[in-house]
């Protein structure tokens, strides 16, 4: 009998030591995704001090020159575009507009679309049902041609982009936050506060909440490589940012006559936002094995 408690004590340490090199090696895999996602915000909080130059200083006696690596000179490190203007200082600042969308735009709609499936889910009568219609329509216009019409509907400005986004994204924190409230409302911490006379505003904050948070967190995680994608995608489309801001996207739209001469132009800006895109999905799949304690006991 003993040896069987001794067995079942050692049995988790043995679990532990089977999983360690398989979390070394997760955690060696994601330094390069984190790098990536750290320069992509020191370049948009510091961009002036990076690449001081105007983005838009034009040059056409530059014009399409190779970048530092291929033939240039250092004074262009990523060469420049069809009328002169420099691909790294463009890039840099570009960073900074899709940080200041992410920055604006992933914590508004998680704030709105998180409150709303709270509600949704505590009160799952006429009034869940009215806001989880809206929600179920939003989520079946087509995202892309909605926004395309909001963006030429509203003109090219920077903050259009952020009302449409934030119209985009709240709804997809509303339902799954509605789903996790559901299967909390009944759980007995929860009857065990409204026998206590806690009202409903008061279990919906402080309750119902702080156990959807890191759901939440997983998703503004996830958000970000969207909203990135998304903002370049609509200034790719002409409907984002004005022509006067550099954004990745509008660079890759404005480098697609010049792609088999001049490769650099497009290709600097696509491989920085496939870069980043890239690493924010690795970077939120990982945070949420890491708060789901689901997925973190198979790791």
């Amino acid at each position: 009998m003993s040896e069987r408690i001794a067995d079942t004590a050692i049995e988790p340490r043995r679990r532990w030591r089977i999983r360690r090199p398989r979390r070394i090696r997760r955690s060696l895999l994601l330094v390069p995704p984190l790098t990536i996602m750290l320069v992509f915000f020191v370049f948009g909080i510091f961009a002036d001090i990076i690449a001081p130059g105007d983005p838009g200083d034009t040059n056409v006696l530059n014009k399409l020159a190779r970048p530092a690596f291929d033939g240039g000179t250092t004074e262009s490190l990523l060469g420049t575009d069809h009328i002169g203007r420099d691909i790294w200082t463009r890039i840099v600042h570009g960073a900074r507009i899709s940080l200041i969308v992410v920055a604006i735009v992933v914590p508004g709609a998680a704030l709105f679309g998180s409150t709303v499936g709270v509600i949704a889910g505590w009160r799952s009568g006429k009034m869940g049902q009215v806001l989880m219609r809206y929600v179920d329509v939003q989520l079946a216009l087509p995202a892309v041609v909605f926004a395309v019409l909001l963006g030429a509907s509203l003109g090219a400005s920077i903050w259009n982009v952020v009302l449409i986004l934030l119209f985009w994204t709240w709804a997809g924190y509303a339902r799954l936050v509605r789903a996790e409230v559901l299967s909390l409302k009944e759980r007995e911490f929860v009857i065990a506060s409204l026998a206590a006379g806690g009202s409903g505003f008061w279990i919906m904050r402080k309750q119902l909440l702080p156990n959807v948070f890191n759901t939440i967190v997983v998703i503004m995680t996830l958000q970000v490589p969207v909203v990135i994608v998304a903002e370049a995608s609509l200034s790719f489309l002409g409907v984002g940012a004005p022509v006067e801001q550099a954004t990745w996207g509008r660079m890759i739209t404005e480098a697609r006559n010049y792609l088999t001469q001049a490769w650099w132009v497009m290709w600097m800006p696509g491989l920085a936002l496939m870069l980043v895109a890239l690493s924010g999905n690795l970077v939120g799949d990982w945070l949420r094995d890491l708060l789901d304690p689901r997925l973190r006991n198979l790791g």
